[in-house]
């Protein structure tokens, strides 16, 4: 039997679609974690069969609050793994602590350069000739968890922000899946 796992997810989907794809991908993807109502991941979750939770976080009192909610919805799918995929939420010590070394993100920038939001427009905009993709553990800081594994993808001279977001996409949805692979076997 499959180890279970949670994707965390806030925006379009692609990489959560994806590991959905990945053929012989070492866990069962039994849960969609999402904070925003109208985010394209929540229709491929559908079209999958996958559960979603999803959650307003204005609707608690504290992060605290809804982590231990969905904690609570973790504990009771048996889920053992949390893959970050464009999720835009800090995660607290509720859920670091409970999933210690157990929750791993992807980011699309070769970290510690450009972290937090919109790390390709940040690499774009510094006119870097390279960027890429990195695989890490979280910790308490934005991007600054233990790197499993990166990917350099070079900025060409013609790209544009949008051609290099598609690039680094193609190198996510073959790195993710492989390094999930490679730490759950």
């Amino acid at each position: 039997m499959k180890m279970k796992a949670a994707v965390f997810a806030s925006g379009t989907g692609s990489n959560f679609q994806a590991l959905l794809d990945t053929d012989d991908l070492t866990c069962e993807i039994s849960l969609l974690v999402c904070d925003q109502p109208g985010a394209a991941v929540i229709e491929k979750a559908s079209k999958a069969g996958i559960p979603i939770f999803l959650f307003n976080p204005k609707d608690y009192d504290s992060k605290e609050a809804y982590e231990k909610e969905i904690l609570r919805v973790l504990e009771n799918r048996g889920v053992s793994w949390i893959f970050l995929a464009g999720y835009m939420r800090i995660v607290g010590s509720t859920l670091l602590h409970a999933y210690e070394g157990k929750i791993v993100n992807i980011h699309p920038s070769l970290l510690p350069s450009f972290p937090g939001k919109d790390a390709i427009g940040q690499a774009f905009q510094a006119g870097v000739e390279t960027t890429g993709v990195t695989v890490h553990y979280i910790d308490e800081g934005i991007d600054t968890g233990p790197i499993i594994a990166q990917e350099v993808v070079e900025i060409l001279p013609t790209d544009t922000q949008d051609s290099l977001t598609k690039r680094i996409q193609q190198v996510e949805h073959q790195l993710y899946p492989k390094v999930i692979n490679e730490l759950l076997s």
